[in-house]
């Protein structure tokens, strides 16, 4: 009931918006024109108090539309009155009251007034609005990958869920616009400051020509007359024009907040205290000196400085009560072990300053994320990760961190306590240490967390310690998670399919096919990026194949052909694909030269082939990253496999795969033909 109500109410919008337009050419009587110019005026209130009031700026997405509208309305008033003015030398009494009671019926008062309102919001109010609205336009649509690529962190770490993620995504692009509707709704108040100076001075020379032309006035009569009124016209105009800048001003100077704007003022005032009780006590000093009234000086003085005092003495006690025993660090956690006899599957070793990440009582929430971090990748990959060891090692840097796999250091960092670290554009100005992030290898820089709202506002995305570890862990662990599939692990994969699906498994069971044979091609899958939660096919698949024959090649190829489309879905973006191809003349010479070492396809081809391959693949992964998208390479199924495994390990590797993994509604962007430019004929 209330959403139809509204419905009903918002067809007075587009009617609203007609009769402005009438205003430009329709005369408006002086009593109409008077209620008129009350509402223009209520409604820049209105807007000032929205924007004083939202937490956040996308709160009041409509703003840069209302400022289109607003400033339309009030250059129709203007011609209205214009017309009013001219014709009948009267144009209400809203109009003639500013003319002769705000500005004392004195032209001269009028328009020294009027000049002042004028550089108040053209030079001041305006132009620093404009501006921040086009910086802020610049950094958020630079910020964009930054932000992105965090959700994405928050998303893989399981803090936050799918839903959630993609209410974040369409936030961004929300953000975007709104900063890029701001940048361009910034004009229209320069244009509306500039368009009353203009109009009020037409007004002046037009009503002194009426005046003293066609009505054949003194001087003094026409500008008593014409000039007061266009005086009050401009005045009445300017007022709300003023209101409506400030609201802009202050729209583009918001960050999100969990506050209005005016508790975000007392709040962060509160904090510090001792310069409130700075300023009292410099104002009382300068009531003592002589040549200044002390009485103003002194009472303004010692109120600031009382307000100071109180709140210094609530900050005192609230940090008394808060105050208690550090707890030490508690280790006892079903992701974490010692004593260990042998080596883990996966590991991750703490500096000594990093275990308050580790220790809930300090606020630390590592564990927990690394928790959410093994649900999230279980679902992504299809096998449930082994524990994470997690763990102090003295032999590591006070702020250092490495991550292991099977007792092998493969991948490490540092995160500086008291820290959080900002990445994207425009952070020279941030104190703090430059530093590359280790994941996505974007510029970056730590800085104390009172300057996180400093770099949000520049547009860069801040994450914390504990995000930037377990984002880290998440990639190695998605690099590596061939070699984090272990045979005990297939087993419990084998029995939880036989609760769904046990012909499949007793199948398996007859064929007698080993589960060693069935692990290598789980883990020739995942090193290839491709998740084997559809177990169930890939099973039925190997199995059938292995009638014919063991090969490690010829049972993946089974699987992958089992799997079919959704390999190919899983590395399209937006339901595009970039696609490179193999010449015709190079995929031949590929196919020539493969050779089989114990059921491997492997091609045999020369050092220098490989170097010139790489770099052709790799030329244009960079050019379709450049556009958003991962490249794959298509080729045939014979070579697909030795392909990939010459492309891996090196800056040019990419998915390899076969035509029957692209599904039909895949949309396909070719990228380009790898040929070899170079040596056509000869490879």
């Amino acid at each position: 009931m209330e959403s139809s109500r509204l419905r009903r109410m918002a067809f007075g919008v587009p009617i609203g918006i007609a009769v402005i337009v009438v205003m430009l050419v329709v005369p408006m009587p002086s009593q109409v024109l008077d209620v008129l110019i009350t509402a223009n005026l209520a409604f820049a209130l209105v807007v000032l108090g929205v924007t004083l009031r939202v937490r956040d700026p996308l709160d009041f997405s409509a703003f840069p539309s209302v400022l289109l509208v607003a400033t339309l309305f009030r250059l129709a008033l203007n011609v209205s009155a214009t017309r009013l003015v001219l014709l009948h030398a009267y144009a209400g009494a809203v109009i003639e009251s500013f003319g002769h009671f705000v500005v004392g019926g004195s032209v001269v008062v009028g328009l020294v007034v009027f000049g002042i309102l004028f550089v108040i919001q053209f030079v001041v109010i305006t132009n620093g609005a404009g501006r921040v609205a086009e910086v802020g336009a610049r950094f958020t649509l630079d910020a964009m990958p930054g932000k992105q690529m965090a959700i994405d962190a928050d998303l893989n770490a399981g803090h936050i869920s799918e839903a959630e993620a993609r209410a974040r995504r369409a936030r961004i692009a929300r953000e975007a616009d709104f900063y890029g509707a701001m940048d361009g709704a910034s004009k229209f108040v320069k244009g509306d400051a500039i368009a009353a100076a203009v109009i009020t001075l037409i007004n002046l020379v037009g009503g002194f020509i009426v005046g003293v032309v066609q009505h054949h006035l003194s001087v003094g009569q026409a500008i008593d007359t014409y000039s007061l009124l266009s005086v009050g016209d401009g005045l009445v105009s300017q007022i709300p024009a003023l209101l409506l800048s400030i609201s802009t001003g202050l729209m583009v100077t918001r960050s999100a907040n969990d506050a209005d704007f005016g508790l975000d003022l007392l709040r962060q005032v509160a904090r510090e205290p001792v310069a409130l009780q700075l300023a009292g006590g410099i104002i009382g000093v300068l009531g003592l000196l002589p040549g200044l009234p002390t009485l103003p000086f002194l009472v303004v003085g010692a109120a600031v400085f009382a307000v100071g005092w109180r709140l210094a003495q609530r900050t005192e006690a609230m940090s008394a009560e808060d105050a208690g025993p550090i707890q030490e660090v508690s280790l006892s956690s079903d992701d974490t072990a010692t004593g260990v006899v042998g080596v883990e599957l996966l590991e991750l070793q703490l500096g000594f300053e990093l275990l308050d990440v580790l220790d809930p009582a300090r606020g630390g929430d590592l564990l927990a994320r690394v928790k959410g971090l093994r649900r999230k990748l279980a679902g992504e990959l299809g096998f449930v990760l082994p524990p994470v060891r997690t763990h102090d090692a003295l032999e590591l840097g006070p702020d250092e961190y490495r991550i292991l796999v099977q007792d092998t250091v493969v991948a490490k960092g540092r995160v500086p306590r008291g820290r959080v670290l900002a990445m994207g554009q425009g952070l020279d100005s941030l104190p703090g240490e430059p530093t590359t992030d280790p994941v996505f290898g974007l510029a970056a820089r730590w800085i104390p967390p009172e300057a996180k709202t400093q770099a949000q506002v520049l547009g860069a995305t801040v994450v914390d310690r504990s995000s930037v570890i377990v984002t880290h862990l998440a990639e190695v662990v998605r690099n590596h998670a061939a070699e984090l599939l272990s045979r005990q692990q297939v087993k419990e994969m084998l029995d939880s399919l036989r609760a769904v699906a046990p012909v499949v498994v007793d199948e398996l069971v007859s064929s007698q096919l080993p589960l060693g044979e069935l692990q290598r091609v789980l883990r020739d899958l995942l090193a290839e990026r491709v998740p084997v939660r559809n177990l169930a096919a890939i099973v039925e698949a190997v199995v059938d194949r292995s009638r014919q024959t063991h090969e490690p090649d010829q049972l993946l190829d089974a699987a992958r052909e089992a799997l079919g489309g959704a390999i190919g879905f899983r590395f399209a973006v937006d339901g595009r694909l970039a696609v490179a191809y193999l010449a015709a003349e190079l995929e031949l010479r590929l196919v020539e030269s493969v050779i089989s070492v114990d059921g491997r396809r492997a091609l045999g081809i020369g050092h220098e082939e490989v170097r010139v391959l790489r770099e052709e693949v790799r030329s244009l992964k960079e050019r379709a990253e450049g556009e958003g998208l991962e490249l794959v390479l298509l080729t045939m199924p014979t070579i697909r496999r030795p392909l990939w495994a010459v492309l891996a390990r090196s800056p040019a590797e990419v998915p390899v795969l076969a035509l029957n993994e692209i599904a039909p509604s895949i949309e396909v962007r070719q990228m380009g033909v790898i040929g070899y430019a170079d040596q056509p004929a000869t490879l």
